[in-house]
């Protein structure tokens, strides 16, 4: 392959092969390094000058000629992370400019990072929440902090939270509160504000946990296809979340030296903490059957569970929840999320005999008070010791 391509396609190739594309894909990618060398050559360019707009004008150029595939920076990602790697090239794309929201945004995180210590998923979701309140403040000259006051926080939560679920409105209080303390720590306003945050109406363990009935947890199993690498993964993902009561994000976090095959234990890692658990038999089979059969050889990086498409990278904490969506629809259950499989568990340990001690430490639980709702698992026993609602009997 003419070009200054031409010395790396081979190992480019050896590489997509590697992660398991198709001889039919790499051999789509060859044809666009073809293109891509011959079009460098003739505009009189080395590897040296790729760009971010130098490859756009490449893509701009296939568009006109009529081609469908790599047309677009993301498609040549491949390409451009193999050079990447072998200190060839960096492209990098040139971040839009980033303005007075983000940049406050960008501090906010950095704070919870180093100060409040959360998890990059709660940093994440706490910035998503407060963005609202932080563009409502935005102006021609930035972001207009001396606007807030008890009154315009408390006028803002009325507005924005009633059209939220409870979950979603408390932790979009907990976000403002943060942001509010932030801001106040940073010297942007003059007094706190976190305490005019109105609470969002709720009554600790009103409510009973939300369990699936012992019949809909086979069937669930049993809408995965055991006979495909992406069944078996699911089977071992759905296995368990329903038996240990993992989050989602200890489902993907876990890693192949996490379980200890000897022992019959596992590590988990969440919220900051890990702790060992007893591997149950029907969890490490549906484990086990998956790294056999399931699980790609060439799969990226030590995660346990891996995207089923190329490249095999770790499967996020999304992916997991989907996972569990999509195995609810098939088995029509609607659609269940993979925390009512975490309630699943617990209330299967209370039934089982647990007390609430042993289910916290198993959850990873750090307060017994979040244990406390799976006191109320027995609902028969409810029925009969609850007393009538006033005005309900004749």
């Amino acid at each position: 392959m003419a070009g200054p391509l031409g010395p790396f396609v081979s190992g480019f190739a050896a590489e997509l092969e590697r992660r398991g594309y198709a001889a039919d894909t790499v051999a789509r990618q060859m044809r666009m390094c073809a293109g891509l060398g011959g079009w460098l050559e003739a505009e009189g360019l080395g590897l040296s000058a790729l760009s971010p707009e130098l490859v756009e004008r490449f893509c701009a150029a296939r568009r006109a000629a009529g081609c469908r595939d790599y047309v677009s920076l993301k498609g040549l990602a491949a390409l451009l992370e193999y050079l990447d790697g072998a200190g060839v090239v960096r492209v990098v794309s040139t971040p839009a400019a980033a303005g007075p929201v983000e940049e406050l945004l960008d501090r906010f995180r950095g704070y919870l990072e180093r100060e409040r210590r959360l998890a990059p998923e709660s940093v994440s979701t706490y910035a998503c929440r407060v963005r609202p309140l932080v563009e409502r403040l935005a102006g021609s000259d930035g972001v207009e902090l001396e606007r807030l006051d008890a009154r315009w926080v408390r006028r803002f939560v009325v507005e924005v939270c009633p059209g939220q679920g409870r979950s979603a409105a408390k932790l979009t209080v907990v976000a403002i509160r943060a942001l509010l303390t932030f801001l106040y720590l940073e010297g942007n306003l003059d007094r706190p504000l976190a305490g005019a945050v109105p609470a969002v109406a709720s009554w600790r363990l009103s409510g009973l946990p939300k369990r699936l009935e012992p019949g809909q947890v086979p069937r669930l199993l049993d809408s995965c296809d055991r006979g495909t690498a992406t069944g078996q993964r699911d089977v071992a993902i759905l296995t368990l979340l329903v038996r240990l009561g993992l989050r989602v994000g200890e489902v993907a976090g876990l890693l192949l030296a996490d379980i200890d095959w000897r022992a019959g234990e596992v590590t988990v890692r969440g919220k900051g903490r890990s702790h060992r658990l007893p591997l149950p038999a029907d969890v490490g089979d549906a484990i086990a059957i998956y790294l056999r059969d399931g699980r790609p050889r060439c799969a990226e990086g030590s995660a346990v569970f891996v995207r089923t498409v190329v490249p095999h990278r770790t499967l996020g904490r999304s992916g997991v929840g989907q996972r569990v969506v999509a195995a609810s629809r098939r088995a029509g259950l609607g659609d269940i999320n993979a925390h009512r499989l975490r309630h699943t568990a617990a209330c299967a340990m209370v039934a089982a005999g647990a007390g609430l001690v042993e289910v916290g430490q198993v959850l990873g639980h750090s307060q017994l008070q979040t244990t406390a709702i799976y006191a109320k698992c027995d609902r028969e026993t409810l029925r009969r010791i609850a007393r009538p609602w006033p005005g309900g009997l004749a």
